[in-house]
């Protein structure tokens, strides 16, 4: 019995360390925790579905048909950005393979010398200059890299995002520098299908109220349904109150986060920059990203050039070979068949170098590769000892000898 390898090609999603979830052969991707992804969809979905099941027919017919045409875009499109964000790459940075995290190790060590035992070794950073300013590349001990400028890790989905801005459940993935301006398009979008429907609602109660009554129409109204009870019990003027609140907050939470959003854009910033005060701290070190203009700053943000994927999810990789046992053939006269040949480990060197690389780990450039002799190439030397004389005609030698005698 024989053990061959089999090898597995699996797409490389499969593979992906971190905690998210791939859907349709990876091109969905999504942080784990989606329930209140599923809340926000519940939520403009049904707000919308009552908008034109009740109140866009009596508009309609009473005011203009454009009113549901300009509605259905408007939604469409909320859903579009919306699902555009939480179902792609936020700008997720693939970690250090093995060989490449030894390799940034051994430069740590080279570059930091030997430690005291019982000091603390010193923070492993590097400077970049950026626009004449010096800005530090902090190390990842998760993902085995010094993180680009503006990226970090997202404690949720366990991942280095590039331009992380932050971690938004409502729309179920990670904001960074592929989905941002998907992002601030879906709450811009949101705010004006928020309004648009507040505004017409009150139209709608309004133009009843002409002809019935506002209580009666509060009544009467199908999307005044649940607070009918109310109204006829104790507690008018409350009741009557509670939807303008919930209308009121919900309005300041989708268009405040619109006008804080309008603000980071207008100085090309991050929350997250914003949050940790990067470029308005003690020192008063100016943002070195922003171009000094409202305008070349949003262009780059919103009209810059689609950035592509790093990660490569849907391409193919080799799975862990599983073992297979085969009966080997019976064959008598080849009998060093049977045994295993040995198989030359291939290694990889580093991709990068500078001057705190060890000698012993650079490749010699000038000595030529040993190449393996093959199998076939090797032939077994030649004998030394002549070969013996058969025993038959020396015993026929012999008997002739006697003869003679």
């Amino acid at each position: 019995m024989s053990a061959v390898m089999i090898t597995r090609k699996v797409r490389k999603w499969e593979k992906l360390p971190g905690k998210n979830t791939f859907c349709c052969d990876g091109r969905v991707m999504m942080a784990r925790q989606k329930g209140v992804f599923y809340l926000t969809l519940f939520l403009i979905v049904g707000t919308c579905s009552l908008f034109f099941a009740f109140e866009c027919p009596y508009l309609a017919l009473h005011l203009s048909p454009f009113i549901p045409v300009f509605a259905i875009v408007l939604f469409l499109f909320v859903m579009a950005m919306l699902l555009r964000t939480s179902f792609s790459d936020p700008g997720v940075l693939p970690r250090a393979l093995q060989e490449e995290a030894t390799f940034i190790e051994m430069e740590i060590e080279a570059a930091n010398g030997n430690v005291p035992a019982g000091q603390r070794p010193p923070p492993r950073i590097r400077n970049v200059q950026i626009n004449n300013q010096i800005v530090k590349l902090k190390y990842c001990y998760t993902c085995k890299i010094f993180r680009p400028p503006r990226a970090s890790h997202c404690s949720i989905c366990d991942n280095c995002v590039d331009r992380f801005d932050h971690h938004c459940p409502w729309v179920g993935n990670c904001v960074g520098k592929r989905n941002y301006r998907y992002f601030y398009l879906f709450t811009l979008s949101l705010s004006l299908l928020t309004i648009y429907i507040f505004t017409f609602d009150i139209v709608h109660v309004v133009m009843r109220s002409v002809d019935k009554g506002f209580l009666n129409t509060l009544k009467e109204t199908p999307g005044t349904y649940p607070f009918k009870t109310a109204l006829d019990g104790a507690g008018l003027c409350y009741d009557i109150e509670s939807p303008v609140l919930v209308c009121f907050f919900t309005l300041w939470s989708v268009v405040g986060l619109t006008g804080f959003h309008t603000y980071l854009i207008s100085l090309n910033q991050t929350t997250n920059e914003d949050i940790k005060g990067s470029w308005s701290g003690k020192n008063r070190v100016q943002n070195p990203y922003s171009h000094k203009n409202i305008f070349k700053n949003c262009c780059e943000v919103l009209c810059g050039p689609a950035y592509p994927s790093v990660l490569d999810r849907r391409g193919l990789q080799e799975d862990s070979p599983a073992p297979a046992s085969t009966a080997a053939p019976n064959n008598s006269n080849n009998s060093s068949s049977s045994s295993p040949e040995p198989q030359a480990m291939k290694t990889t060197a580093p991709l990068i170098f500078n001057e705190h690389t060890p000698e012993d780990a650079k490749p010699s450039l000038g000595a030529p590769a040993q190449k393996s002799p093959s199998p076939k190439e090797e032939h077994p030397p030649p004998s030394k000892v002549p070969p013996l004389a058969s025993p038959e005609p020396d015993v026929e030698a012999s008997n002739i000898k006697d003869k003679s005698h």
